[in-house]
C-alpha cells in the first residue's frame, strides 16, 4: 500500500472542544478585585526581583549587593523609586508632547493586560464564591498574549520617534525589529503547543498537563519560546536596544523621572509575563510537581497551593533571567537577527509540520501502520521521526552557513603583508600583520621648491 493511499485511508482529525474556565459565580466586582490583587502581585514581585537580581549578580562578582536600605536592603528598590519619581520631569524642546507622554503609559498597560489570562491556581473560595484564580479566560488566549505583545511594540516605536532626537529613533527601530522578528519564532514555538493540546485556552493547556507537562514531547518549543522570550523582553545577552557604546539608552534616552519609571517596570512586568506563560504551557501551571501531586489523591492540587506552585516556577525563570545576565556578554546586533531568521523560524517551521503530522497521525489509520512498520510505541516514533527531522535542518542550515562563510571569504580583498606607506602620496600607518618596506625605498622624495 503507497502513502497516498495510507493518507486516504487515514481518517480524519476531529478537533478537541475549545472550553472555558467556568466564571458563572464571579460578579463584576470580584472581577475588579482580582485585577487589583494580580496588579498588587506583580508590583510587588517587580520590587522584589530588582533586589534579587543585585543581590544574586553582586554575589556573582563578589560583593554584596544592596544591603542597607531595610532587613537585607530589601527596602532599596522602594527608594530608588521615590527618588526616581522626585527627579525633574524633563520634555525635549523638539518632542511631539502628546506622543512623548502617551507612549510609556501605553507600553506600560500593555504589560500588564497579557497577565489577566494566566491562570494562577484552581477554582478557589473568594468571598463566598468559587471563582477560578484567573482574571478572565477566552478560547484563543494565547492569540491574545501574542497580539498584546504585537501592540505594545508600537509604544517602543513612538516613544523613539516622539523624543525628536536621532538616538532614540535609531534605538526605537533597533528595538522593534527585535521584538518583531523573535515574536515569529515565539508565536510559531506555541502553535506546536496548541496543535499537541488542541486548545487555545490557557486552562484547557493546564488541565491537559495532568499526565505528563509539555515541557517532555515539545522540548523544542521550549527551548525555542526559552530564546524567544530573553530576546523579546530586552535582556541580556540581547538587551542591544541599550548598548551604551552605540545607542545611549536607546529609546527612552530622553526620558526621566515617572516615564522613565514606566518603562523601567514594563521591561520586568514583560519578564513576569513571559516567565508566566512559559510556565502555563510547558510546565504544568498551577499544578504540583509530578511527585507531591501524587499525595493524598492530589491534595496539593487544590484550593490555593497553586499559587505558590505557580509562583515557584515562575521565580525559577526569573533566576534564569538573573544568571544570564550575570554571565554572558552582550551579542551583535547583525548576529542575533541573524540567529533569529535564518536558524530559530526555519526550525521551528519543521517543527510545527513534525508536530501537525504527528497529532494526525495518532488520530487515523495512517498513525497505527507507522507504528507498526517501525515496531515502536507511538510516543517513540513520534521521537524518531522528530529527531530525524531535527537532524536534516541542522545539516542543511550548516552546509548553508559554510557556503556563506565560503562565499564571503572568497570576496575578501587580501591586504600586502608589507606595503609602502606613501605610495598614495599621504602617509598611512600600516594594517595589523603588516610591515613598512625599508627605509631606504620607504622615504619619501625630496621636492626642490624654486
Amino acid at each position: 500500500m503507497t502513502i497516498l493511499s495510507l493518507i486516504a485511508a487515514a481518517e480524519p482529525y476531529v478537533p478537541r472542544d475549545n472550553p472555558i474556565t467556568d466564571f458563572s459565580d464571579t460578579p463584576t466586582w470580584l472581577s475588579l478585585v482580582k485585577a487589583l490583587l494580580i496588579f498588587v502581585y506583580l508590583l510587588l514581585s517587580t520590587l522584589l526581583v530588582i533586589w534579587f537580581e543585585r543581590r544574586v549578580i553582586g554575589r556573582m562578582q563578589q560583593r554584596p549587593g544592596p544591603n542597607r536600605t531595610g532587613p537585607f536592603g530589601l527596602l532599596q528598590t522602594l527608594a530608588d523609586g521615590v527618588k526616581l519619581a522626585l527627579k525633574e520631569d524633563l520634555i525635549p524642546k523638539n518632542a511631539d508632547k502628546l506622543i512623548f507622554i502617551l507612549a510609556p503609559a501605553f507600553f506600560g498597560a500593555m504589560a500588564f493586560v497579557s497577565f489577566g489570562i494566566i491562570p494562577l491556581g484552581p477554582t478557589v473560595s473568594m468571598f463566598g464564591h468559587q471563582t477560578p484564580l484567573q482574571l478572565t479566560d477566552v478560547p484563543v488566549a494565547i492569540l491574545l498574549v501574542l497580539a498584546v505583545a504585537g501592540v505594545g511594540a508600537y509604544g517602543v516605536v513612538l516613544a523613539g520617534w516622539s523624543s525628536g532626537s536621532t538616538y532614540p529613533l535609531l534605538g526605537g527601530l533597533r528595538s522593534s525589529a527585535q521584538i518583531i522578528s523573535y515574536e515569529i519564532a515565539m508565536g510559531l514555538s506555541l502553535v506546536a503547543v496548541i496543535l499537541y493540546s488542541g486548545s487555545m485556552s490557557t486552562s484547557q493547556i493546564v488541565a491537559n498537563q495532568r499526565d505528563i507537562w509539555h515541557i517532555i514531547p515539545l522540548v523544542v518549543s521550549f527551548a525555542i519560546y526559552v530564546i524567544t522570550m530573553v530576546g523579546e523582553t530586552n535582556r541580556r545577552p540581547f538587551d542591544l536596544a541599550e548598548g551604551e557604546g552605540e545607542l545611549t539608552g536607546g529609546f527612552h534616552t530622553e526620558y526621566s523621572s515617572l516615564k522613565f519609571a514606566m518603562f523601567f517596570l514594563a521591561e520586568y512586568v514583560n519578564m513576569f509575563t513571559v516567565a508566566a506563560l512559559a510556565t502555563t504551557v510547558f510546565l504544568g501551571g498551577w499544578m504540583a510537581p509530578p511527585g507531591i501531586s501524587a499525595i493524598n489523591d492530589g491534595m496539593f492540587n487544590e484550593g490555593w497551593w497553586g499559587l505558590l506552585w505557580f509562583t515557584i516556577k515562575l521565580w525559577m525563570f526569573m533566576f534564569l533571567f538573573v544568571w544570564l545576565r550575570g554571565s554572558l556578554p552582550r551579542t551583535r546586533y547583525d548576529q542575533f537577527m541573524r540567529f533569529g531568521w535564518k536558524f530559530l523560524i526555519p526550525v521551528t517551521i519543521v517543527w510545527v509540520v513534525a508536530v501537525a503530522f504527528l497529532q494526525a497521525a495518532d488520530n487515523g489509520y495512517l498513525g497505527e501502520r507507522v507504528v507498526s512498520l517501525l515496531g515502536a510505541e507511538r510516543r517513540l516514533a513520534s521521537l524518531i521521526v522528530i529527531g530525524v527531522l531535527a537532524l536534516l535542518v541542522l545539516a542543511a542550515t550548516w552546509i548553508w552557513e559554510g557556503k556563506q562563510t565560503a562565499k564571503a571569504e572568497a570576496a575578501q580583498v587580501i591586504a600586502p603583508d608589507v606595503i609602502d606607506p606613501y605610495a598614495g602620496g599621504y602617509p598611512v600607518p600600516p594594517l595589523p600583520g603588516q610591515r613598512l618596506q625599508e627605509a631606504q625605498s620607504a622615504a619619501p622624495k625630496e621636492v626642490i621648491h624654486g
